[in-house]
């Protein structure tokens, strides 16, 4: 920390003051916002800390001013936290942060228009990054995370603060998207689901209204939840309007989205082109597309036994492993087209035993049994049109379609 005066530490913490007053009695939720970051590390903000820890009586300060007293509440918990947060003390800084939060909450109750809303975004957001950091703090020195689950507690008022009429409701997405960030940090995803049924559910609620960036965020999380639930064609219409409309410059979005779009555009028979994976530095999904356009079993799976932990974190892995229907039927498909080639009379008499081969050449070793009960599932999920002959250990194709396309639809519906 730079050597500052007592002077200039008092004159840095009333004009801190000052812009805070002005602030709000001007309605500048775009000023009042900066004023808020704590985590921000701005300059200004981080000489205001220094000026804190030379001039300790800035509570009285500002008790005793007929400017600032109002504020107090939320002025001096903030400086607590603002000094706590530039000496490293990461669970005080957020413990006092939450103080100030609550106290600006009842005072965002009062006032009657929504100018503030950008301010209480900042405090959403500080709420979330602060207690994500003391949770590390607590980890490290051996005892048990517990900020962020109360993060969350306190972003679940905010979201009733705005859940009613009126123009502050434009702002419950944005809370809700900050508490997804919680829940599945937390793994506690469940918890997503009585905010969700407020904003599709509640009337008061037009979707369209929310801000893009809100709008982009609340379909990603979303769209996830319906990747673990497996509801593919859900997840595709959340994830893609993700895609959609998030700002194209942002590549690290758009890359977090096709990390959840890539495996499910696969689970409905989508691939994507080698380019995209390129682009977006996705190439750990590369092999795994190739997999499914060769019907190569191997590949497939030394693919998600390289990637294993990647895909696990994701919470992707399941969704691939069920691509192997996908690349059995590629194969047997191949192995219909050369046999048509060879003998076009006998093409749809594929004999097991041939798929068998075919399984050992890609070093794959299963019985005719293990093949017979994999074609019939096969049949089953409609991934392959036909029907056996037991005697003689053979599928009898359909001659039209033997093989039909998902077309955007899930192998299991």
């Amino acid at each position: 920390m730079a050597y500052v005066s007592m002077g200039e530490a008092h004159r840095r913490i009333t004009d801190y003051l000052n812009r805070f007053s002005d602030a709000v009695l001007s309605q500048d939720g775009a000023s009042l916002k900066l004023l808020l970051s704590v985590s921000s590390n701005s300059p200004s903000l981080l000489s205001l800390a220094d000026a804190l820890n030379v001039f300790q009586d800035a509570t009285r300060l500002i008790k005793h001013s007929d400017s600032y007293s109002q504020f107090a509440e939320i002025l001096v918990p903030l400086f607590r936290s603002l000094h706590n947060y530039r000496l490293g003390n990461l669970i005080d800084a957020y413990q006092a942060f939450e103080k100030s939060a609550n106290a600006f909450i009842q005072e965002f109750r009062n006032w009657d228009s929504a100018w503030a809303l950008e301010a209480l975004y900042e405090v959403a957001y500080e709420i979330r990054v602060l207690a994500e950091r003391a949770d590390r703090e607590l980890a490290s020195n051996g005892k048990s995370p517990e900020k962020l689950k109360g993060a969350g507690s306190f972003l679940m008022k905010v979201f009733g603060v705005l859940a009613g009429k009126g123009p502050k409701r434009v702002g419950a997405l944005y809370v809700t998207c900050q508490l997804f960030k919680i829940y599945f940090k937390l793994g506690t995803v469940h918890l997503c689901r009585s905010v969700i049924r407020s904003i599709e559910t509640a009337r008061i609620f037009d979707f369209e209204e929310f801000p893009k960036r809100d709008k982009v965020t609340y379909m990603y999380y979303t769209g996830r939840l319906e990747v673990f639930n497996e509801n593919f064609p859900a997840a595709d219409h959340k994830l893609s309007y993700a895609l959609k409309h998030c700002n194209p410059q942002s590549t690290a979005n758009i890359r977090m989205i096709l990390k959840y779009l890539i495996p499910v555009k696969l689970s409905i028979g989508i691939l994507p082109e080698d380019w995209l994976l390129e682009k977006y530095n996705l190439v750990e999904y590369r092999n795994v597309v190739q997999a499914l356009r060769r019907g190569d079993l191997r590949l497939l799976r030394h693919a998600l036994l390289e990637h294993e932990d990647q895909f696990l974190r994701s919470g992707v892995y399941l969704v691939l492993e069920k691509l192997e229907l996908q690349v059995y039927q590629r194969l047997i498909k191949k192995i219909y087209i050369i046999q048509k080639q060879k003998d076009p009379s006998k093409a749809h008499q594929l004999k097991l035993e041939v798929i068998v081969k075919a399984l050992k050449w890609l070093e794959m070793d299963m019985d005719v049994d293990e093949v017979e009960c994999i074609v019939a599932i096969l049949i089953y999920k409609n991934l392959v049109k036909g029907y056996f002959a037991h005697k003689s250990k053979v599928v009898v194709l359909s001659k039209q379609d033997p093989f039909p396309k998902l077309n955007g639809k899930p192998v299991n519906s």
